[in-house]
């Protein structure tokens, strides 16, 4: 395991919008974006980071409200924000195709980029072409994404409040909560989670952070109809044991999308990627050699 103080040391930062935005990245070849969930950050590929890095070029970025990058009080964050950061990052940097891998909250940015990405392949310019995209556990369809009840008192009136009465204690029980039955994080993995989303106070725009589900409630048909029409090759890999979005989400994923190409790890919960990283970069490595979108 990676000590997070570790993962912040070789990280570097960049700004956007006047914030200070904290990346990793290491290894050679295609570039492999990952996306974190919600409320956790970059640090959560630890597991898988050095693996992928001997295969590819690849990057993570603390996406604005989370992990190391700044945590703006006075800020409307929202999914296509998000989206816009992802992308002035690697077209900055002269990026013009890119391997998606996310994960959450990662998910819904990633159906955003990949919308985009329909979009601008019918006008025949694409500055940012998805070569493939990857999904771990997420609420990529709202009607059956299960919120925590904190996830649902964060969104109501009183949400500010809740945040900030939100303890250690309550994020240990209900975190855990959404890991598979023998695959739970263990006390120190726990604590540097939790150490990571206090950063800069960052539990205290918990309330500003959950509107990503009334994002993913209003947006549903463009982000679920930019998985049904793309062209670019999919996978799902998912922890079918997660309250949240497990099986229940996978069978929908087997309903909706055209050819369906779904992984399912067996008593792994909502983090594949924190539970069993060596079953995730088994069947990643797998979905890249078997199906990539020719240049």
């Amino acid at each position: 395991m990676i000590h997070p103080l570790d993962w912040h040391k070789v990280g570097k930062y960049f700004t956007y919008r006047e914030q200070q935005i904290f990346y990793i990245e290491e290894g050679k070849g295609e570039a492999l974006l990952c996306l974190h969930g919600f409320p956790t950050s970059s640090w959560d590929w630890q597991g898988i980071w050095s693996e992928c890095a001997s295969h590819y070029h690849i990057m993570a970025i603390d996406m604005l409200g989370f992990g190391f990058s700044d945590k703006p009080r006075k800020y409307s964050y929202s999914i296509h924000d998000q989206a816009d950061l992802q992308e002035y990052f690697l077209i900055s940097r002269g990026f013009t195709q890119v391997h998606v891998l996310a994960h959450d909250y990662g998910d819904t940015v990633a159906q955003e980029l990949l919308a985009r990405h329909n979009e601008r392949e019918k006008t025949g310019h694409n500055p940012l072409k998805i070569k493939s995209l990857a999904l771990l556990n997420g609420g990529i369809f709202p009607e059956v994404h299960r919120a925590k009840i904190v996830q649902k008192l964060l969104e109501s009136p009183v949400g500010f409040l809740v945040a900030r009465l939100y303890t250690e204690q309550k994020f240990r029980v209900s975190f855990s909560s959404i890991f598979g039955p023998k695959t739970k994080p263990t006390l120190d993995e726990l604590k540097h989670f939790w150490n990571i989303i206090c950063y800069q106070k960052g539990k205290h725009i918990f309330h500003k952070l959950i509107h990503y589900m009334a994002d993913r409630r209003k947006h549903r048909d463009r982000w679920v109809n930019a998985l049904i029409q793309t062209n670019v090759p999919l996978r799902l890999i998912n922890g079918p044991e997660d309250p949240i979005s497990g099986r229940h989400a996978a069978e929908l994923y087997q309903e909706l999308i055209p050819e369906p190409d779904v992984v399912l790890l067996e008593g792994i919960g909502h983090y594949p990627q924190t539970e069993d990283p060596k079953g995730v970069l088994k069947a990643y490595l797998e979905f890249r050699k078997k199906s990539t979108l020719p240049n």
